[in-house]
């Protein structure tokens, strides 16, 4: 390296200078810039910077002095003010990038610990279980449970199998029966899911940037279109994850048990009508309870 650069505020032109000159490589022209700009932050007006935080940002741009090297054209403008306005803009897109994988991150990790502590796993008690009281109709719970076996835990398995009276492994081996003729509709649902998932963190993401955004910015508008184009997807995505059956096909259930699907078929239909007859005759009583008490304001009180 030469020894007769300049060390004054402002020796980014002789630099290049000497770089036409080929007194200095392209290499040792880099170096130079970025411990220029690494010692003389104020003059960029990025004094309120931490140091750590302006370390990561010129590590960030070196890689970007070399193409501005390449296209630095001569055309009224010095090298250092070339320079200085690359520093500039590209330390307020650093900013934003900043400001956007802090809201991400923030963003995640706090819908994150919100399912963590939903999903927290309750404290086990030594308490002895009470014995299972069999269901009325065991065949008919046997077939809602087939019905809806993509809901079950191994754990629901345990308990309802005594009620049913059903070995727990022979349920389980029911189970996995369905799971297997139903893998590819199962995979469906999970790969919607994901993609509703992750169009949800993309809308909250979004929000958030555009809450950091002043109103009325060009920012502000693009974050509040890309939150209303997420949200559509999100629209979108349910309803198609609605369409897609969670439940198994009588036919279904009736090869796993080896039965006939019209067998199926009138046992889950009689459920399905005394649940009918369970709800009407809940609405009857309420509506005669309430017509009661209002029968009973009405009755005048005697005075003695």
């Amino acid at each position: 390296m030469p020894d007769d650069l300049p060390l004054d505020a402002y020796p980014l032109n002789a630099y290049l200078e000497a770089y036409y000159q080929e007194r200095l490589n392209k290499k040792e022209l880099e170096g130079l810039i970025f411990e220029f700009i690494l010692k003389h932050h104020k003059q960029f007006g990025l004094a309120k910077w931490r140091r750590d935080e302006y370390l990561d940002y010129v590590c960030w741009l070196y890689p970007r002095l070399s193409r501005a090297i390449d296209n630095y054209q001569d055309a009224g403008s010095s090298f250092d003010a070339y320079i200085g306005t690359i520093v500039r803009l590209s330390a307020r897109e650093y900013h934003f990038r900043e400001i956007d994988h802090h809201i991400a991150e923030r963003t995640y990790w706090n819908d994150s610990a919100l399912e963590m502590h939903v999903h927290n796993q309750e404290p086990e008690y030594a308490e002895s279980n009470p014995p299972v009281k069999p269901v009325a109709n065991p065949r008919q719970a046997l077939l809602l449970l087939l019905k809806s076996y993509y809901f079950v835990s191994e754990d629901f398995i345990a308990r309802a199998a005594p009620a049913i009276g059903v070995r727990k492994e022979t349920l389980i081996r029911m189970i996995d029966e369905l799971r297997n003729l139903r893998c590819e509709r199962d995979a469906e649902i999970r790969r919607l899911q994901d993609r509703l998932h992750t169009q949800y963190f993309r809308r909250i993401t979004f929000e958030k940037r555009m809450h950091t955004a002043a109103p009325g910015s060009h920012r502000h508008e693009i974050m509040k279109k890309r939150m209303e184009r997420a949200q559509k997807k999100i629209a979108i995505l349910r309803k198609r994850l609605k369409s897609v059956r969670a439940v198994a096909s009588n036919r279904q259930i009736a090869e796993v048990l080896g039965v006939s699907k019209g067998t199926v078929d009138s046992n889950l239909y009689a459920v399905k009508m005394k649940h009918h007859q369970g709800r009407l005759e809940d609405r009857i009583n309420h509506d005669c309870d309430d017509n009661s008490g209002e029968t009973a304001s009405l009755i005048p009180v005697s005075k003695n």
